[in-house]
């Protein structure tokens, strides 16, 4: 997660999910490649044991284009897309590995911790349930959102849970999975509650449902804690998601950065995990797609 980059920026995207009435009364979109449904034909895994997708802010790229490059490059999705971006995605061959149950400028802070944001939140995605099914798409994204005044950890935990056991069953009926993803808020977004794994990790294990998952970012989460594999391998059945990005700097998860991304990759598969991992990284070279290329490679295993 990113809120310093341009209008593709995940923080930036303004105003509200415009097209979903649009796209409530749409016709059931028909992708040759969806996430894993049952619906339509899911992509193969390319490259190795890990399903590898790019999530969208990270290219300037118009979108038909990218998913044009990302697949020869043997990417099967794109990440974090808005419903009006599905379906470019899928008419590419490309899974929609998560999507946004809305648009707004405050979707990071926003979240699950304070209960005054329940309600919204849960429209949100109570709107977003039935067109991501149709569509195919399995995975959305949620966040537990910035500290607040008389809101403690364990409140917070509490609140998480609470507004959550309302949604939860609603999207196990539907074939979804919510993600609430970690962040640090060391260096990108101060004030971020769930900054570190036993805090999502207490909420899920709350909650105890198949379909509310972590967002692991394995960047954020190195800044935060350290410890990377052996977390992953304590928690994986609480973790649905990965996100990649190297330490320092947010960049390339090449030998520059304080990572070996391919141990972390091959850590992850080894635990027979079956979801994406997602690379969300700001390319610091002159051609974005070498070093998306070489991203794939490395977490080729």
């Amino acid at each position: 997660m990113r809120d310093d980059v341009t209008n593709l920026s995940r923080r930036n995207a303004l105003g509200c999910l415009a097209t979903a009435a649009a796209l409530a009364g749409a016709a059931p979109l028909l992708a040759s490649a969806t996430s894993a449904t049952g619906k339509g034909t899911s992509p193969s895994k390319g490259g190795g044991r890990l399903k590898q997708s790019l999530s969208r802010w990270t290219s300037k790229a118009p979108l038909p284009e990218l998913c044009t490059r990302l697949k020869s490059l043997g990417f099967v999705g794109v990440d974090l897309l808005y419903a009006d971006e599905w379906s470019v995605v899928q008419d590419h061959g490309l899974a929609v590995s998560m999507g946004y149950p809305a648009k707004r400028d405050n979707f990071i802070e926003f979240g699950f911790n304070d209960p005054a944001n329940h309600a919204q939140l849960i429209k949100e995605i109570e709107t977003t349930i039935p067109l991501a099914k149709r569509a195919g798409v399995t995975n959305l994204i949620t966040m537990f959102g910035n500290r607040k005044d008389g809101i403690d950890d364990q409140r917070a935990i509490d609140n998480c849970i609470a507004g959550l056991s309302k949604i939860a069953p609603y999207a196990q009926e539907n074939g979804i999975t919510l993600h609430l993803e970690l962040l640090n808020s060391k260096v990108d977004h101060h004030g971020y509650q769930g900054d570190h794994t036993a805090f999502g990790v207490a909420v899920t294990k709350g909650l105890n449902s198949p379909n509310v998952k972590l967002l692991y970012d394995i960047y954020h989460m190195q800044i935060m804690e350290g410890d990377v594999i052996r977390t992953i391998r304590d928690n994986i059945q609480w973790i649905g998601h990965f996100h990649t990005g190297g330490v320092p700097g947010r960049h390339e998860i090449d030998g520059t950065q304080e990572l070996n991304y391919h141990a972390v990759a091959m850590a992850i598969a080894d635990l027979n995990y079956q979801g994406f991992i997602a690379h969300e990284f700001s390319p610091a070279r002159p051609d974005p797609f070498a070093s998306f290329a070489e991203a794939f490679k490395i977490c080729t295993v």
